[in-house]
């Protein structure tokens, strides 16, 4: 990874507490190999899972006590890596305590909820960053500052997607409740990279369905998605994703990519074999960051991914720094969860759904035009 300029290296370090460790294994790793952060304190109600982490990264500052964690003067940021119905609870309780708050995708699962978080950041005036990983991932990030140049001109349409054959997954007792839902927890990642391009999404379209290898391993909603999206300007977009089926091999397909087909060509990024491809003005390139793929992936194969969180979170200890507001922030947070809220209701009831009316119902429409 490229060398940081030297003022950035006398920052001052920050104080983590991480909350949940199956996950959270990820944030740990990141911290510990930044000159930003400081590993205070991990926190989980499995005891042999703090001892776990504890031994892996050779600490010793476990506690079952999220009050505990939150008491600690020295935490000054809480990453929460819970179980995605747990969310919005622990970013309010995060905040109530006078902590920064970062916290993996999805934000949270369920708009009601919305309020109690605004309230809570408002009150605290403490930064939230929704740690949208994909965004900090190389071929991603390059394809966003190559947009970023205009040479591509206008968006003609963009597609996301996110395959995966998640179904060792399933393994944790908690996957195979009523609250957890593969349209949050996994269709979560394409649904923010086409946000990131098309801020404005305005109608969806959708459909799911449960497949057979999705109810034999006792999941209870849908594992397979396909939607199709209007932004205010008219301009569609599609998002698309499985996860209890077989993927295509990767010399075929990334199984996560974002494509943005523009006006003076067109762009693809690729998740896991690290790859950038794009055409413009008669060139056609592909460029590789396969050799980033033992800074990006640590451990576990490709089931953790390290190397984004420890961008993300040195991302955000700058923004800080500068006195800045991380992004995506709460307001892009809500939005994205009402985003997916809307998928779920065009799937149960056939019909499109608007998100400012949705949004309305819940007394939150004024996000669609605040920092607009």
């Amino acid at each position: 990874m490229p060398r940081r300029p030297n003022n950035e290296l006398s920052m001052k370090r920050l104080g983590l507490g991480v909350l949940g460790l199956g996950e959270g294994r990820s944030i740990i790793s990141g911290a510990l190999n930044s000159e930003f952060w400081e590993v205070v304190q991990l926190c989980d109600l499995n005891e042999a899972v703090g001892r776990e982490r504890c031994h892996e990264f050779n600490l010793d500052c476990f506690t079952t006590s999220l009050a505990e964690l939150l008491a600690n003067p020295r935490v000054e940021v809480v990453g929460i890596y819970t179980p995605d119905h747990l969310h919005a609870e622990h970013v309010v309780r995060a905040l109530n305590a006078g902590k920064h708050v970062i916290c993996t995708k999805p934000f949270f699962d369920d708009l009601a909820q919305a309020k109690s978080i605004l309230a809570a950041q408002q009150a605290s005036g403490k930064a939230v960053m929704v740690g949208q990983s994909s965004r900090f991932f190389a071929p991603f990030a390059r394809q966003r500052k190559h947009f970023e140049t205009g040479a591509f001109g206008d968006i003609i349409t963009v597609e996301a997607y996110y395959n995966a054959d998640h179904r060792w997954f399933l393994s944790k007792p908690w996957a195979k409740k009523d609250a957890f839902k593969w349209l949050y927890g996994g269709l979560s990642h394409p649904v923010d990279l086409v946000r990131w391009y098309l801020p404005d999404i305005a109608e969806v379209m959708g459909y799911s369905s449960l497949s057979k290898n999705g109810r034999e391993l006792g999941l209870k909603n849908a594992d397979t998605f396909q939607f199709i999206y209007k932004s205010a300007s008219g301009i569609p977009a599609r998002v698309s994703g499985t996860y209890t089926s077989p993927v295509i091999p990767l010399e075929r397909d990334s199984n996560m990519s974002c494509i943005l087909r523009c006006a003076n060509g067109a762009s693809q990024g690729d998740y896991y074999d690290l790859r950038y491809a794009w055409k413009l003005g008669g060139q056609s390139v592909v460029e590789t960051f396969e050799d980033a793929d033992d800074y990006f992936f640590r451990f576990g194969g490709h089931s953790h991914h390290a190397g984004e969180y420890q961008n993300y979170i040195e991302y955000f200890a700058r923004c800080l720094a500068r006195q800045e507001a991380p992004q995506p922030g709460v307001r892009e947070g809500i939005i994205t969860v009402a985003l997916m809220q809307a998928m779920e209701e065009s799937c149960a009831t056939g019909q499109p759904v608007k998100l400012a009316g949705l949004l309305a119902r819940h007394g939150l429409e004024h996000l669609l035009t605040e920092g607009a």
